[in-house]
C-alpha cells in the first residue's frame, strides 16, 4: 500500500507513540563507558546480545580502556571472546579499534557517524547506536529488526540498510528516533517475531499494513492426482 509523505509522517508519529506506551527505550547490551558500547556492538554481529553480555564482563575487566585494547595481543582477546563466533575477525577488529582510538582520537570515541565508520569493523548501524546512546544525537539504528518491522508497517520499502535508514530519517520525529529503534528490538522479540508474528496481540495492529492485510495461507495441495 502506497502512502503519501504526509500520511507516512503521521503514521510514524502514531507508531512511535504506541510503542512508547509498551516498551522502554533501553539498549540490551551492557556497558558503562563509550568505548565499551562500541566493542559490545562489534561483538554482537551474528551473536545474541545475551551471549555478548556474558563475555564482556571479563573482557572489559581485562581491557578497561582503549589503550589496553590497543596494547592487547589478538590471540589473548580471541580466548576471551571465542564463544561469540567469528572470534578471530572480531578480536583483530577490537585491537584495531583500540589502536585507532588512541592514535587518531586521543582515546576518545568519535561523536560523528562519518568518523566512527572509519574504525575497523564499524558500520553505520554501530555508528548510529553510538552517536545516539552516547552523545544523544538523532540516530536511526537500522538493524534487521528495524528493516523487517518498518517494512511490515508500511513505513519503508526494501532491505538495503542505508536506504531504509534514509527513508526513516525523512518521516520519523528524529528527536525520538533512537529510542524508537530500541523499542523496535523489544517489539520484534516479543510480538512481531520473524516467521510467527503475534498479530492478534499486537499494539500496532491498526497501524500496520501487514496486520490489516495478513498474507493468505498457502492453498493446500490436492490429496490425490486424477
Amino acid at each position: 500500500m502506497k502512502h503519501s509523505k504526509k500520511s507516512l509522517r503521521e503514521r510514524a508519529v502514531k507508531i512511535v507513540d504506541a510503542l512508547e506506551q509498551v516498551y522502554p527505550a533501553k539498549c540490551s547490551l551492557d556497558y558503562t563507558k563509550p568505548h565499551e558500547l562500541l566493542i559490545a556492538v562489534r561483538l554482537s554481529a551474528q551473536c545474541t546480545d545475551a551471549r555478548v553480555n556474558m563475555v564482556t564482563g571479563d573482557l572489559f575487566a581485562a581491557y578497561p580502556t582503549p589503550q589496553a585494547f590497543a596494547e592487547a595481543k589478538v590471540e589473548d582477546v580471541e580466548e576471551l571472546i571465542k564463544s561469540c563466533g567469528l572470534y578471530k575477525t572480531k578480536a583483530k577488529d577490537l585491537v584495531g579499534i583500540g589502536r585507532m582510538l588512541v592514535e587518531d582520537y586521543n582515546g576518545v570515541v568519535p561523536d560523528t557517524i562519518e568518523e566512527l565508520v572509519k574504525l575497523p569493523g564499524v558500520g553505520r548501524k554501530t555508528a548510529n547506536l553510538v552517536v545516539g546512546d552516547i552523545y544523544g544525537k538523532p540516530a536511526v539504528v537500522c538493524d534487521t529488526h528495524c528493516i523487517r518491522i518498518t517494512n511490515l508497517l508500511g513505513l519503508t520499502e526494501g532491505k538495503d540498510p542505508l536506504k531504509v535508514e534514509m527513508q526513516l530519517r525523512d518521516i520519523l520525529p528524529m528527536e525520538r528516533a533512537n529510542d524508537f529503534c530500541h523499542r523496535l528490538v523489544l517489539f520484534g522479540r516479543d510480538t512481531c517475531i520473524a516467521r510467527r508474528p503475534q498479530c492478534q496481540n499486537c499494539p500496532l495492529k491498526e497501524l500496520c499494513d501487514y496486520g490489516k492485510n495478513p498474507q493468505p495461507a498457502a492453498k493446500k495441495k490436492t490429496e490425490a492426482k486424477k
